[in-house]
């Protein structure tokens, strides 16, 4: 696995507790960065400040995009997932979005639902702009 992979396991753990316990990143971070067990990976601190500073940019575009599901009502982990993919397809020049997608799918099927890796990969592709 390589570390540009973990780093988005570990920014997407971070996104989804953040949500869950109502904690915001900027607390959870330096909590999370502390431990010497697990230690934090900069691109994934580079991910979730990203995803923080461009969530309404977002999120928005996820709204527009996820044909059937409105944001809230989608399951969590995928909501983390499509934020990670999203931000790295607009703000990161150094993934391409082909790639940002196939990190995405791989994340939706290790922690999400069976259909989750297939949703996921049609609205990323609809804001990459690779599917009409």
């Amino acid at each position: 696995m390589s570390a540009r992979t973990r780093a988005r396991r570990r920014a997407l753990e971070l996104l989804f507790e953040s949500e869950a316990r109502g904690i915001g990143i900027d607390e959870l971070v330096p909590l999370r960065s502390s431990d010497p067990d697990y230690p934090m990976k900069a691109y994934a601190v580079e991910i979730v400040e990203g995803v923080t500073a461009h969530r309404e940019e977002i999120d928005d575009l996820v709204r527009t995009y996820a044909r059937g599901w409105a944001l809230d009502r989608m399951p969590a982990v995928d909501r983390a997932i499509l934020r990670i993919a999203s931000w790295e397809i607009l703000h990161n020049d150094d993934i391409d979005a082909p790639v940002a997608i196939s990190e995405a799918q791989s994340l939706a099927q290790d922690f999400s639902t069976d259909d989750s890796p297939g949703y996921v990969s049609g609205v990323l592709s609809r804001i990459a702009g690779l599917e009409v």
